[in-house]
Protein backbone atom coordinates (compact mmCIF):
# COMPACT_ATOMS: atom_id res chain seq x y z
CA UNK A 1 0.00 0.00 0.00
CA UNK A 2 1.29 3.45 -0.96
CA UNK A 3 1.88 6.22 1.53
CA UNK A 4 -1.16 8.40 2.36
CA UNK A 5 -0.17 11.96 1.44
CA UNK A 6 -3.53 13.64 2.24
CA UNK A 7 -6.13 12.55 4.78
CA UNK A 8 -9.41 14.39 5.33
CA UNK A 9 -11.66 13.41 8.25
CA UNK A 10 -15.24 14.70 8.72
CA UNK A 11 -14.40 18.11 7.29
CA UNK A 12 -17.07 20.80 7.63
CA UNK A 13 -16.73 24.37 6.34
CA UNK A 14 -19.35 27.04 5.85
CA UNK A 15 -20.08 30.41 4.35
CA UNK A 16 -21.57 33.09 6.56
CA UNK A 17 -23.81 35.42 4.58
CA UNK A 18 -24.26 39.11 5.30
CA UNK A 19 -27.53 38.15 7.01
CA UNK A 20 -25.54 35.85 9.38
CA UNK A 21 -26.93 32.71 7.75
CA UNK A 22 -24.75 29.58 7.77
CA UNK A 23 -24.33 27.78 4.44
CA UNK A 24 -22.51 24.48 4.98
CA UNK A 25 -20.95 23.99 1.55
CA UNK A 26 -18.70 21.13 2.75
CA UNK A 27 -20.45 18.73 5.11
CA UNK A 28 -18.86 15.66 6.70
CA UNK A 29 -16.33 15.00 3.92
CA UNK A 30 -13.76 12.25 4.48
CA UNK A 31 -11.27 10.66 2.07
CA UNK A 32 -7.63 9.67 1.66
CA UNK A 33 -5.24 10.38 -1.20
CA UNK A 34 -2.20 8.18 -1.66
CA UNK A 35 1.13 9.42 -2.98
CA UNK A 36 1.41 8.96 -6.72
CA UNK A 37 -2.34 8.81 -7.32
CA UNK A 38 -4.82 11.31 -8.69
CA UNK A 39 -8.46 11.67 -7.72
CA UNK A 40 -11.23 13.51 -9.56
CA UNK A 41 -14.19 15.31 -8.00
CA UNK A 42 -17.37 15.57 -10.07
CA UNK A 43 -20.85 16.96 -9.50
CA UNK A 44 -23.32 19.63 -10.53
CA UNK A 45 -22.53 23.32 -10.26
CA UNK A 46 -23.04 24.49 -6.69
CA UNK A 47 -22.48 21.07 -5.11
CA UNK A 48 -19.39 22.24 -3.19
CA UNK A 49 -16.50 21.09 -5.40
CA UNK A 50 -14.63 24.40 -5.50
CA UNK A 51 -15.40 25.13 -1.84
CA UNK A 52 -13.90 21.77 -0.93
CA UNK A 53 -10.80 22.67 -2.93
CA UNK A 54 -10.43 25.98 -1.10
CA UNK A 55 -11.12 24.31 2.25
CA UNK A 56 -8.34 21.75 1.70
CA UNK A 57 -5.81 24.58 1.55
CA UNK A 58 -6.39 25.21 5.27
CA UNK A 59 -6.25 28.96 4.75
CA UNK A 60 -9.65 30.60 5.09
CA UNK A 61 -10.91 33.99 3.99
CA UNK A 62 -14.38 35.29 4.92
CA UNK A 63 -17.08 34.53 4.04
CA UNK A 64 -15.60 30.97 4.08
CA UNK A 65 -14.98 29.62 7.60
CA UNK A 66 -13.58 26.38 9.00
CA UNK A 67 -16.04 24.60 11.33
CA UNK A 68 -14.66 21.18 12.27
CA UNK A 69 -12.78 18.12 11.06
CA UNK A 70 -9.18 17.35 10.14
CA UNK A 71 -6.91 17.97 7.17
CA UNK A 72 -3.64 16.05 7.44
CA UNK A 73 -0.94 16.51 4.80
CA UNK A 74 2.02 14.14 4.97
CA UNK A 75 1.39 13.58 8.68
CA UNK A 76 0.94 17.26 9.54
CA UNK A 77 -2.49 18.36 10.80
CA UNK A 78 -2.85 21.76 9.16
CA UNK A 79 -6.24 22.44 10.76
CA UNK A 80 -4.37 22.91 14.06
CA UNK A 81 -1.97 25.48 12.61
CA UNK A 82 -2.18 29.27 12.74
CA UNK A 83 -3.16 30.93 9.44
CA UNK A 84 0.21 32.67 9.03
CA UNK A 85 2.04 29.37 9.60
CA UNK A 86 -0.16 27.68 7.00
CA UNK A 87 0.69 30.42 4.50
CA UNK A 88 4.45 30.17 5.11
CA UNK A 89 4.86 26.44 5.71
CA UNK A 90 2.09 24.69 3.79
CA UNK A 91 0.78 26.65 0.81
CA UNK A 92 2.90 26.12 -2.27
CA UNK A 93 5.12 23.41 -0.82
CA UNK A 94 2.71 20.92 0.77
CA UNK A 95 -0.39 21.79 -1.24
CA UNK A 96 -0.97 24.13 -4.18
CA UNK A 97 -4.00 25.31 -6.10
CA UNK A 98 -4.77 26.07 -9.74
CA UNK A 99 -7.89 28.23 -9.43
CA UNK A 100 -11.03 28.11 -11.51
CA UNK A 101 -10.82 30.73 -14.29
CA UNK A 102 -7.05 30.60 -13.89
CA UNK A 103 -6.54 32.79 -16.95
CA UNK A 104 -7.86 35.71 -14.92
CA UNK A 105 -5.80 34.90 -11.81
CA UNK A 106 -2.77 36.98 -12.78
CA UNK A 107 -2.57 40.67 -11.88
CA UNK A 108 -2.30 42.48 -15.25
CA UNK A 109 -0.10 45.21 -13.73
CA UNK A 110 2.74 42.87 -12.67
CA UNK A 111 5.19 40.88 -14.73
CA UNK A 112 5.13 37.11 -14.40
CA UNK A 113 8.57 36.86 -12.77
CA UNK A 114 7.31 39.06 -9.91
CA UNK A 115 4.61 36.51 -9.06
CA UNK A 116 7.22 33.78 -8.91
CA UNK A 117 9.52 35.90 -6.74
CA UNK A 118 6.70 36.51 -4.26
CA UNK A 119 5.83 32.80 -4.01
CA UNK A 120 9.41 31.67 -3.49
CA UNK A 121 10.39 34.39 -1.02
CA UNK A 122 7.50 33.60 1.32
CA UNK A 123 9.21 30.25 1.90
CA UNK A 124 12.83 31.27 1.31
CA UNK A 125 13.47 34.96 2.05
CA UNK A 126 17.18 34.51 1.27
CA UNK A 127 16.64 33.28 -2.30
CA UNK A 128 18.62 35.33 -4.80
CA UNK A 129 17.18 36.76 -8.00
CA UNK A 130 19.46 34.46 -10.00
CA UNK A 131 18.25 31.35 -8.14
CA UNK A 132 14.64 32.40 -8.65
CA UNK A 133 15.14 33.16 -12.33
CA UNK A 134 16.99 29.89 -12.99
CA UNK A 135 14.23 27.84 -11.36
CA UNK A 136 11.51 29.78 -13.17
CA UNK A 137 13.27 29.35 -16.50
CA UNK A 138 13.61 25.60 -15.98
CA UNK A 139 9.92 25.25 -15.13
CA UNK A 140 8.85 27.38 -18.11
CA UNK A 141 10.95 25.27 -20.48
CA UNK A 142 9.38 22.13 -19.05
CA UNK A 143 5.91 23.55 -19.77
CA UNK A 144 6.88 24.63 -23.30
CA UNK A 145 6.77 28.30 -22.40
CA UNK A 146 9.38 30.71 -23.80
CA UNK A 147 11.63 32.23 -21.15
CA UNK A 148 10.73 35.65 -22.53
CA UNK A 149 7.24 35.16 -21.07
CA UNK A 150 8.75 35.63 -17.60
CA UNK A 151 9.21 39.31 -18.37
CA UNK A 152 5.74 39.87 -19.84
CA UNK A 153 2.46 41.04 -18.34
CA UNK A 154 -0.45 38.61 -18.40
CA UNK A 155 -2.30 40.71 -20.99
CA UNK A 156 0.55 40.02 -23.41
CA UNK A 157 0.00 36.25 -23.21
CA UNK A 158 -2.48 34.10 -25.12
CA UNK A 159 -5.15 32.14 -23.25
CA UNK A 160 -3.19 28.90 -23.41
CA UNK A 161 0.02 30.62 -22.29
CA UNK A 162 -1.79 32.24 -19.35
CA UNK A 163 -3.08 28.85 -18.24
CA UNK A 164 0.37 27.26 -18.46
CA UNK A 165 1.88 30.23 -16.65
CA UNK A 166 -0.54 29.79 -13.74
CA UNK A 167 0.38 26.09 -13.64
CA UNK A 168 4.06 27.04 -13.56
CA UNK A 169 3.55 29.53 -10.72
CA UNK A 170 1.37 27.08 -8.74
CA UNK A 171 3.90 24.25 -9.00
CA UNK A 172 7.14 26.24 -8.74
CA UNK A 173 7.82 24.83 -5.24
CA UNK A 174 7.02 21.21 -6.22
CA UNK A 175 3.95 20.70 -3.99
CA UNK A 176 3.08 17.28 -2.62
CA UNK A 177 -0.59 17.77 -3.55
CA UNK A 178 -1.85 19.83 -6.48
CA UNK A 179 -5.51 20.85 -6.67
CA UNK A 180 -6.60 21.69 -10.22
CA UNK A 181 -10.04 23.33 -10.27
CA UNK A 182 -11.41 22.94 -13.81
CA UNK A 183 -8.03 23.93 -15.32
CA UNK A 184 -9.13 23.31 -18.90
CA UNK A 185 -12.75 24.49 -18.95
CA UNK A 186 -12.15 27.80 -20.78
CA UNK A 187 -9.76 26.41 -23.41
CA UNK A 188 -10.21 24.98 -26.88
CA UNK A 189 -9.81 21.22 -27.31
CA UNK A 190 -6.17 21.40 -28.44
CA UNK A 191 -5.17 23.62 -25.51
CA UNK A 192 -7.13 21.40 -23.08
CA UNK A 193 -5.17 18.36 -24.22
CA UNK A 194 -1.89 20.24 -23.84
CA UNK A 195 -2.68 21.48 -20.32
CA UNK A 196 -3.77 18.03 -19.11
CA UNK A 197 -0.65 16.43 -20.61
CA UNK A 198 1.54 18.98 -18.83
CA UNK A 199 -0.07 18.30 -15.46
CA UNK A 200 0.37 14.56 -15.98
CA UNK A 201 4.00 15.13 -16.98
CA UNK A 202 4.59 17.02 -13.73
CA UNK A 203 3.29 13.98 -11.84
CA UNK A 204 5.36 11.55 -13.89
CA UNK A 205 8.50 13.59 -13.18
CA UNK A 206 7.72 13.68 -9.45
CA UNK A 207 7.44 17.48 -9.36
CA UNK A 208 4.00 17.00 -7.85
CA UNK A 209 3.31 13.87 -5.82
CA UNK A 210 -0.48 13.60 -6.06
CA UNK A 211 -3.36 15.49 -7.64
CA UNK A 212 -7.00 16.41 -7.08
CA UNK A 213 -8.72 17.27 -10.37
CA UNK A 214 -12.10 19.00 -10.27
CA UNK A 215 -14.50 19.13 -13.20
CA UNK A 216 -18.13 18.55 -14.14
CA UNK A 217 -17.03 16.46 -17.16
CA UNK A 218 -16.98 12.83 -16.00
CA UNK A 219 -15.48 11.42 -19.24
CA UNK A 220 -12.54 13.81 -18.83
CA UNK A 221 -11.85 12.43 -15.35
CA UNK A 222 -11.70 8.91 -16.77
CA UNK A 223 -8.71 9.94 -18.88
CA UNK A 224 -6.98 11.97 -16.18
CA UNK A 225 -7.49 10.40 -12.74
CA UNK A 226 -7.14 7.04 -11.00
CA UNK A 227 -10.17 7.49 -8.73
CA UNK A 228 -13.35 9.57 -8.84
CA UNK A 229 -15.44 11.06 -6.03
CA UNK A 230 -18.97 12.26 -6.79
CA UNK A 231 -20.22 15.18 -4.73
CA UNK A 232 -23.82 16.24 -4.16
CA UNK A 233 -25.20 19.01 -1.93
CA UNK A 234 -21.91 19.44 0.00
CA UNK A 235 -21.41 15.70 0.64
CA UNK A 236 -19.48 12.92 -1.07
CA UNK A 237 -22.05 10.36 -2.19
CA UNK A 238 -19.82 7.82 -3.93
CA UNK A 239 -16.12 7.07 -4.32
CA UNK A 240 -14.47 4.45 -6.49
CA UNK A 241 -11.92 3.83 -9.21
CA UNK A 242 -12.38 5.62 -12.52
CA UNK A 243 -13.49 2.36 -14.15
CA UNK A 244 -16.08 1.71 -11.42
CA UNK A 245 -17.52 5.21 -11.51
CA UNK A 246 -17.74 5.51 -15.30
CA UNK A 247 -18.85 2.00 -16.26
CA UNK A 248 -20.56 0.81 -13.08
CA UNK A 249 -21.88 3.78 -11.03
CA UNK A 250 -23.73 2.61 -7.95
CA UNK A 251 -25.32 5.61 -6.19
CA UNK A 252 -28.53 6.80 -7.93
CA UNK A 253 -27.04 10.28 -8.34
CA UNK A 254 -23.82 8.95 -9.90
CA UNK A 255 -25.90 6.80 -12.23
CA UNK A 256 -28.00 9.82 -13.13
CA UNK A 257 -24.91 11.85 -13.95
CA UNK A 258 -23.63 9.17 -16.29
CA UNK A 259 -27.07 8.82 -17.87
CA UNK A 260 -27.09 12.54 -18.69
CA UNK A 261 -23.91 12.31 -20.78
CA UNK A 262 -24.03 11.80 -24.52
CA UNK A 263 -21.24 9.46 -25.63
CA UNK A 264 -20.22 10.21 -29.26
CA UNK A 265 -19.25 6.59 -29.90
CA UNK A 266 -22.90 5.57 -29.39
CA UNK A 267 -24.12 7.72 -32.26
CA UNK A 268 -26.17 10.88 -31.79
CA UNK A 269 -29.39 9.49 -33.30
CA UNK A 270 -29.62 6.25 -31.36
CA UNK A 271 -28.15 7.45 -28.07
CA UNK A 272 -30.52 8.37 -25.27
CA UNK A 273 -29.77 10.75 -22.44
CA UNK A 274 -31.83 11.15 -19.28
CA UNK A 275 -31.94 14.28 -17.17
CA UNK A 276 -32.03 14.16 -13.39
CA UNK A 277 -35.39 15.66 -12.34
CA UNK A 278 -35.61 18.56 -9.92
CA UNK A 279 -32.87 20.76 -8.52
CA UNK A 280 -30.31 20.44 -5.69
CA UNK A 281 -31.50 21.47 -2.20
CA UNK A 282 -30.90 24.88 -0.67
CA UNK A 283 -27.83 24.48 1.56
CA UNK A 284 -29.10 27.17 3.91
CA UNK A 285 -31.76 24.67 4.99
CA UNK A 286 -30.74 21.21 3.76
CA UNK A 287 -33.35 18.46 4.05
CA UNK A 288 -33.29 15.75 6.67
CA UNK A 289 -32.24 12.28 5.60
CA UNK A 290 -30.70 11.71 2.18
CA UNK A 291 -30.13 14.98 0.39
CA UNK A 292 -30.85 13.36 -2.97
CA UNK A 293 -34.12 11.74 -1.86
CA UNK A 294 -36.43 14.37 -3.40
CA UNK A 295 -34.90 13.71 -6.84
CA UNK A 296 -34.38 9.95 -6.50
CA UNK A 297 -36.95 7.60 -8.05
CA UNK A 298 -35.81 4.79 -5.75
CA UNK A 299 -36.30 6.76 -2.52
CA UNK A 300 -38.53 5.40 0.24
CA UNK A 301 -40.16 7.45 3.04
CA UNK A 302 -37.27 6.39 5.29
CA UNK A 303 -34.75 8.01 2.94
CA UNK A 304 -36.27 11.41 3.71
CA UNK A 305 -35.94 11.17 7.48
CA UNK A 306 -33.09 8.80 8.40
CA UNK A 307 -29.49 9.96 8.56
CA UNK A 308 -27.52 8.33 5.73
CA UNK A 309 -23.99 7.22 6.55
CA UNK A 310 -21.28 6.23 4.09
CA UNK A 311 -21.11 2.47 3.48
CA UNK A 312 -17.67 0.92 2.87
CA UNK A 313 -17.97 -1.68 0.11
CA UNK A 314 -15.47 -4.10 -1.41
CA UNK A 315 -12.42 -2.81 -3.34
CA UNK A 316 -12.26 0.45 -1.35
CA UNK A 317 -15.55 1.65 -2.82
CA UNK A 318 -17.85 3.90 -0.77
CA UNK A 319 -21.50 4.82 -1.22
CA UNK A 320 -23.86 7.04 0.80
CA UNK A 321 -27.24 5.33 0.38
CA UNK A 322 -29.76 3.50 2.58
CA UNK A 323 -30.06 0.78 -0.08
CA UNK A 324 -27.37 -1.89 -0.06
CA UNK A 325 -25.26 -2.63 -3.12
CA UNK A 326 -27.37 -5.74 -3.78
CA UNK A 327 -30.63 -3.78 -3.52
CA UNK A 328 -29.35 -1.07 -5.86
CA UNK A 329 -28.28 -3.59 -8.47
CA UNK A 330 -31.70 -5.26 -8.24
CA UNK A 331 -33.61 -2.06 -8.97
CA UNK A 332 -31.25 -1.15 -11.80
CA UNK A 333 -31.75 -4.60 -13.32
CA UNK A 334 -35.46 -3.91 -13.84
CA UNK A 335 -34.86 -0.84 -15.97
Amino acid sequence: MSKVILEVNNLMTKYITRYKENVYAVNDVSFKLEEGRSVGIAGESGCGKSTLALSLMGYYFPPLHYTSGEIIIDGRKITDMKPDDVRKQVLGTEIAYIPQAAMNALNPTRKVIKFIEDVIRVHDPKATKKDIYDLAQQRFELLNLPKEALHKYSVELSGGMKQRTVIAVSTILSPKVLIADEPSSALDVTSQKMVIKMINDLMDLGIIKSMIFITHELPLLYNVTDDIMVMYAAQLVETGTADQMIFDPLHPYSKGLMGSILVPEDGTREAKITAIPGTPPNLKKPPEGCRFAERCKYASPQCKVLNVEVSHLDNNRKCRCLLSEKELREVYKDE
